[in-house]
């Protein structure tokens, strides 16, 4: 082998490696349509795809009534149909209490989405429009608030509630950026780390922003033992087995060990004391997919951290989609926009 043989296949194999860093750091970001939130106190992230994959033998076309199937015929896409992705920023506001609640959120929309049809359709509903680095924002009043939604790129729909037009600029100013696998706001680079590898959809952030009520946490009616300000990472994440069983994850990242271990405890008990209550429900969908996710939960316990993990199977799944088609249409907001 000459000189110039093995300068080549050296060239080659240097290539191949960075290509394969490359690849491995990307599977380890966070999806593009998280990584353009704005800072926030709290991230949801769902990735539709495997559903609409897995589900779609069980899932029938959508019942719409007359004013969804006119917004559907006016923008060219259903949202059942066409949201591949869906990444959600909370904003805990200042006064609860306001005009604008205690929460607004900043959201990045992928899938089918955008064309000239939606543009229309946002030009005739909009109060007002602004033009922010070659983006035309749409400002769509909805419930006492102002909706902004602005197309960001050839799939994707970024829209915001907040007060201020400042989230959703930064949603435009990030995407220029996007190609950085690592890029993205504070929360992101501190948790992220901690979703399990493959999820198909996940949360952190504080738990309290949506459940906290009167300084607990509440959530069917019933006071959880967490902090409200706790930080949360939660997460669906296909198994590796044949099975195809989803896990489902909640770790609390609590103050100290010692409130951890008393959370834990009380957790516990909590999960022993639903699954004697939920044992007298009656067999429908929905109550058997409640009895399997309590009776796989488990608590543990590392350190500062108590975490959750149930399973659902794919039979309690194909139970509930079919029940939810057979429910009849529910009527939509006078007003359809896209925060709805």
């Amino acid at each position: 082998m000459n000189r110039r043989t093995r300068r080549t296949l050296w060239i080659v194999a240097a290539v191949l490696l960075l290509l394969a860093v490359a690849v491995f750091l990307r599977s380890k970001a966070p999806p593009e349509a998280a990584r353009l939130l704005p800072e926030s106190d709290g991230i949801i992230y769902v990735n539709f795809k495997p559903f609409h994959r897995f589900l779609k033998k069980d899932l029938k076309p959508p019942q719409r009534v007359p004013e969804y199937e006119q917004f559907v015929e006016a923008t060219g896409f259903d949202w059942e149909r066409d949201l591949d992705q869906v990444a959600i920023g909370l904003h805990r506001m200042a006064n609860p209490n306001g005009p604008n609640g205690p929460v607004a959120y900043s959201m990045v929309l992928v899938g089918n989405l955008t064309g000239k049809k939606l543009n229309a359709w946002l030009a005739a509903h909009a109060a007002a429009h602004e033009s922010y680095a070659g983006n035309t924002i749409y400002d769509i009043p909805s419930q006492g608030r102002t909706v902004r939604v602005t197309q960001i790129g050839y799939d994707m729909l970024a829209v915001s509630n907040a007060p201020t037009p400042e989230q959703i600029h930064s949603i435009v100013d990030r995407h220029r950026t996007a190609a950085l696998p690592f890029a993205g706001s504070t929360l992101l680079a501190q948790h992220y780390r901690d979703v399990p590898l493959l999820s198909l959809a996940w949360g952190l952030g504080e738990i309290g922003l949506p459940f906290n009520e009167s300084g607990s946490i509440r959530i069917f009616g019933s006071s959880l033992p967490l902090e409200a300000d706790s930080t949360i990472v939660a997460s669906i994440t296909p198994t590796l087995s044949m099975g195809g069983d989803l896990n489902i994850r909640v770790e609390e990242i609590a103050s100290s060990e010692e409130l951890a271990s008393s959370q834990a405890a009380a957790l516990a008990t909590l999960v022993t004391l639903a699954r004697g209550v939920t044992a007298q429900l009656g067999p429908t969908p929905a109550n058997n997919g409640l009895k399997e996710v309590l009776r796989t939960a488990e608590v543990t316990l590392k350190r500062n951290r108590v975490t959750v993990s149930a399973r659902l199977t794919p039979s309690i799944l194909g139970e509930l989609a079919k029940s939810e088609n057979s429910l009849p249409p529910t009527q939509p907001p006078a007003q359809v926009t896209p925060s709805k």
